[in-house]
């Protein structure tokens, strides 16, 4: 499969208290992904891009919120996380480390 494929699949890490929290108690990462990726694709873009094996990926579909603007309602976008466990020993630095 070709490695353009996969630059589509990975938006971006998520950093928030949760997902450290996630990534000190449970060796866990987690990226925003796109709405058409499925787990085998994000786990061949992390195994390509961060040359690190990964264990399990989980994915998690969170429906936009419904906001209202004065008179208008209108809808934030929907949104795809995906948690990667990844094999014991190994990390992926996501530039925030020193």
């Amino acid at each position: 499969m070709s490695a353009s494929k996969f630059y589509d699949v990975l938006l971006a890490p998520v950093v928030s208290e949760k997902s450290t929290l996630v990534n000190e108690q449970a060796n866990q990462y987690v990226f925003k992904v796109s709405r058409a990726a499925t787990k085998d694709d994000v786990k061949n873009a992390i195994e390509l891009f961060f040359k690190v094996n990964v264990k399990a990926v989980q994915i998690l579909n969170r429906k936009g919120k419904e906001k209202r603007y004065g008179r208008t309602v209108g809808r934030r976008n929907h949104e795809k996380k995906a948690y990667i466990s990844l094999e014991d020993g190994q990390t992926i630095n996501l530039g925030g480390e020193a």
